[in-house]
């Protein structure tokens, strides 16, 4: 019987690593250099700026970012835009209030609105939702060293689509190597030169997209550079103690090795 159990949680196992390989195949995704990466890597508040940007004018249209509250695009080490700025950024939107039952122009307590479409994902956690590393079968082998790479898939997206198009069931699909069917529904949103940054940077397509695809990793993990801190400190401490315990081990023992010897 254990033989038996043995021999099919195998072949379960290898059917599975085989299609997690097949599936792999077919999707490309290049490691960006994103400048919050590593233990001491930081948000590009430029950056942010440009992302906000693009999701505002480009991907807010069907994509929402319920869980994300507006005046946190006023905080330190995020896109800090001037208090003025999230209030007038704010009121660009309506909200539905229930005590006044109607519509009001949100304010900076409010959270950016839903998505527009039914079947149009919210992107608040999509850079920690989707993974583009998971090494080789499917094992997750790869995120010990690239991370999970959220913030390259969204970026990968962007810039996949191949112009080749299908039709079923009445829908149009379009091919993008990133995507892990190789068929997406969502028409390519970016096609470069979309936007006019006020930094003066590139707006190509791969630089729109690492733009936009940092700005939702930071709307996914707005306290990441707060994380980092604290576990840097936390590590320190915890080196500092393992020394001193090691010196106050040495001076206790001491005397009474010198007597054994």
């Amino acid at each position: 019987m254990f033989k038996k159990l043995s021999l099919s949680a195998l072949l379960a196992l290898g059917l599975g690593a085989g299609a997690a390989q097949a599936a792999g195949d077919e999707v490309h995704i290049h490691d960006t250099d994103f400048s919050f990466e590593g233990p001491f890597g930081s948000y590009d508040q430029n950056q942010l700026q440009r992302g906000l940007k693009v999701y505002t004018e480009v991907c807010a249209a069907c994509h929402g970012l319920r869980y994300v509250p507006i005046r946190t695009l006023g905080d330190e080490g995020g896109p800090h835009l001037p208090e003025d700025q999230v209030r007038a950024f704010a009121s660009q939107y309506e909200v539905f209030d229930a005590e006044l039952d109607d519509y009001r122009p949100a304010t900076p307590n409010d959270h950016f609105p839903v998505s527009a479409l039914d079947n149009a994902p919210d992107l608040s956690l999509m850079a920690k939702g989707r993974a583009a590393f998971h090494g080789p079968a499917g094992t997750g082998i790869n995120q010990f060293l690239k991370g999970i790479g959220g913030a390259e898939y969204i970026a990968a997206l962007m810039t996949s689509y191949t112009g080749e198009t299908r039709e079923q069931a009445g829908v149009t699909y379009y091919e993008n190597t990133a995507f892990s069917t190789g068929w997406i529904a969502m028409p390519p949103p970016l096609v470069g030169e979309d936007l006019e940054f006020d930094d003066g940077h590139s707006n190509e397509l791969h630089h729109e997209s690492e733009d936009v695809a940092a700005f939702l990793m930071w709307a996914a993990e707005p306290k990441m550079m707060a994380r980092k801190h604290a576990g840097f400190v936390a590590v320190s401490f915890l080196i500092l103690l393992s020394v001193l315990l090691y010196l106050t081990n040495k001076r206790i023992w001491k005397p009474i090795k010198h007597k054994e010897a």
